[in-house]
């Protein structure tokens, strides 16, 4: 039950491509994230307003890539047979969903 060559060559390759393509994502939020946190500490030394238009902005892209990646880390799973992750596609809660619960549990 051998395969042919060409189709294990292709079949590592797109897998590298997927897999290059998730650690490429990863990088740019770790890069991303850096800027918004030196944004953050410029800010407060400037003591202006917390949240100015350039961090909104940084927040959105950060947020898009990591919807992207899990795209992306799904696909790379599919490529390789491996079953989806579960509770990868889980969402952060917001600040106002997290007074709530606090509220909550101090009550």
């Amino acid at each position: 039950m051998a395969r042919e060559p060409a189709f294990v060559l292709r079949y590592l390759a797109e897998v590298e491509e997927l897999a290059e393509d998730v650690l490429a994502a990863r990088q740019q939020i770790v890069d991303l994230d850096v800027k918004r946190n030196r944004n953050r500490e410029a800010l407060r030394a400037l003591r202006k307003d917390p949240e100015p238009e350039d961090q909104e902005h940084l927040d959105e892209e950060i947020n898009n890539l990591r919807k992207e990646l899990r795209v992306k880390v799904n696909r790379l799973y599919e490529a390789q047979g491996k079953p989806e992750l579960k509770g990868f596609n889980l969402n952060p809660m917001t600040p106002e969903e997290m007074k709530l619960i606090n509220r909550i549990l101090e009550g």
